[in-house]
């Protein structure tokens, strides 16, 4: 693989396969990438405690970028080796935006420990915001409002019905008042119905991730190789240099990615077997 020398994959619904397994040929491609030196990066939205959960420890990858970025742990010697949060003034000064319009959010404490969250319910009761909230009622308090946070935050995760028009308006209105974010489209894991917002540092994303793992390890980004399946993987796969979108990614970013079959049909080794 002389062109490519760092490999970069989100897990839900691209490397991982709809029931969270891993297939036989995708273990033999990530074998196969470290006989040959090839970096091999995991870089997902999940927190770092959730990517635990599918993800064995004996699984051969080099480094796992958690929160979409906002963390870096060399997964072979066990560390964290980067982490980049919301500063504590611009923490307050979003959850008065979102308290003001009433909006359902969940807020996440600061990497490392972005597992647990504050949450906000709005006056307007949102089903897929209480689905979010019993999956995480166990490490989830209720936000205080009457007194300002003192401590920096990683992320927000607001609700919206699937109503692009309004999440781009809020967008909009977020960015003109905050200079040091960036906000995420996602797709909801839970139902189609309803689009997630996320917050983070502006220089937080999954493709400056791989940016920072490619200047500590002296890789141009012509050699590296990355593959996802949602609006959060975009930074990603417009950093990377062989990009591709999974078949069962939204249609409309289709046509700026090299095509990949489907999570199910192990997209992850069946887009590399090209370059060996």
């Amino acid at each position: 693989m002389k062109d490519i020398r760092l490999v970069a994959t989100d897990l839900d619904g691209t490397f991982l396969k709809n029931d969270k397994s891993i297939s036989e040929e995708d273990l033999k491609m990530l074998e196969l990438l470290g006989e040959r030196k090839v970096i091999r990066v995991v870089a997902t939205g999940r927190n770092f405690k959730k990517v635990l959960e599918v993800l064995p420890d004996h699984l051969p990858f080099d480094y796992v970028a958690f929160s979409s970025g906002a963390g870096i742990y060399d997964w072979k010697k066990r560390e964290l080796v980067y982490r980049q949060n919301l500063n504590r003034e611009t923490t307050n000064g979003i959850i008065h935006f979102f308290t003001e319009k009433d909006m359902n959010f969940h807020l996440f404490r600061a990497v490392p420990d972005n597992f647990r969250c504050w949450y906000f319910r709005g006056k307007n009761s949102c089903e897929e915001f209480e689905r979010y909230f019993d999956f995480h009622n166990s490490v989830s308090e209720l936000l205080p409002v009457t007194k300002k946070l003192v401590d920096d935050a990683c992320q927000f995760l607001v609700i919206f019905p699937n109503q692009p028009e309004t999440f781009l308006q809020v967008k909009q209105d977020l960015e003109s008042q905050f200079d040091d974010i960036k906000v995420v489209r996602t797709s909801s894991p839970l139902d189609t119905d309803y689009i997630w917002m996320e917050v983070f540092h502006k220089d937080v994303s999954k493709g400056n991730a791989v940016k920072f793992l490619c200047e500590q390890k002296n890789i141009h980004h012509h050699m590296t190789f990355g593959i996802g399946n949602d609006y959060n993987d975009l930074d990603l796969l417009n950093f990377t240099s062989f990009s591709y979108l999974v078949e069962n990614g939204p249609d409309e970013l289709k046509p700026h990615f090299r095509k990949a079959v489907s999570n199910e049909n192990s997209a992850f080794s069946n887009s590399l077997k090209k370059y060996l």
